[in-house]
């Protein structure tokens, strides 16, 4: 019984030693400087118009206004629930695209041999420090010699795939052990279903972390929509909130932070349901990798 307690104790007190307690001070100073700023984007939806620009600036309303809400889903020339689905339709395609092309290009480039397999990804790497500004250009071309322009196409077909993904999923291919596809072979296992029965069940939290990250980019994605779109109501919910800005600023500011609290919704019940295969995914790396 006394060493119990003894060991209780000495528990107690490496807990409570002083490195710890910085750590988590540090952590929760971190923290909440990073939620400030959607404290104030939420807040300042709530505020009166006139007030959003006060100074001092407060940080929660003295009258607490949910009619900004309200005007943003029924604005008179800013159809914002159009640009919702619109962008609710492209990240989705575009996310179901990436986990299908990524894994199984992941998968050849890590468990498949063939000529040239490591020279190939050595270049399909590089890809990586060209700037999508620097290929707009060509990419622009493409799409209007594919007649894509000014439809979704232009915006679902480029991002199909995608090479980080294909580079963070090899990763996890990797990190398996060989003994399951040779088991899977002796059992009479193509190459497919090893892949689709053996293989993907065992990179979960790195298909969960890929769409997360693949669909919260494609959701925010500003520069494409504007360069590829031309008609207002094809526009998606980045877009849709400079249109609620107005063409000289003259919209109000906490019709707008409305619009944003709206849109962050969407990615944050993604990240709440991945939150939990994304650590995984990066425990995973940490303990194979």
């Amino acid at each position: 019984m006394t060493t119990v307690v003894r060991r209780q104790a000495n528990s107690r007190k490496s807990y409570w030693n002083p490195s710890t307690v910085a750590t988590v001070a540090g952590m929760t100073v971190f923290s909440l400087m990073m939620a400030f700023p959607f404290v104030w984007m939420f807040s300042t939806s709530l505020k009166v118009p006139a007030t959003a620009f006060k100074l001092p600036p407060e940080l929660w309303p003295y009258e607490w206004r949910f009619e900004n809400y309200r005007q943003v889903l029924q604005h008179p020339t800013v159809p914002v629930p159009k640009f919702f689905l619109n962008s609710f339709k492209i990240a989705t395609l575009v996310t179901l695209g990436q986990l299908v092309t990524c894994t199984t290009a992941a998968y050849a480039f890590a468990r498949l041999r063939f000529p040239g397999s490591s020279f190939l990804f050595m270049l399909f790497l590089t890809s990586i420090m060209v700037p999508g500004q620097v290929t707009i250009i060509p990419m622009f071309i493409l799409m209007r010699k594919l007649g894509l322009m000014n439809t979704h196409g232009a915006l679902i077909v480029p991002g199909l795939t995608s090479v980080f993904g294909v580079f963070m999923l090899r990763q996890f291919f990797m990190t398996l052990p060989n003994e399951l596809e040779d088991a899977a072979r002796i059992d009479g296992a193509g190459t497919f279903r090893i892949l689709w029965q053996v293989m993907i069940p065992l990179v979960g939290p790195g298909l969960a972390t890929l769409a997360v990250i693949t669909f919260n980019g494609s959701w925010n994605a500003f520069f494409g929509p504007l360069i590829f779109l031309n008609d207002w109501t094809k526009f998606t919910w980045p877009l849709g909130m400079a249109m609620l800005r107005g063409q000289y600023g003259e919209g109000s500011m906490s019709v707008q932070m409305a619009g944003i609290s709206l849109g962050v919704i969407p990615t944050a019940i993604l990240f709440a349901l991945g939150q939990r295969f994304i650590i995984e995914s990066i425990t995973f790396s940490g303990i194979k990798g």
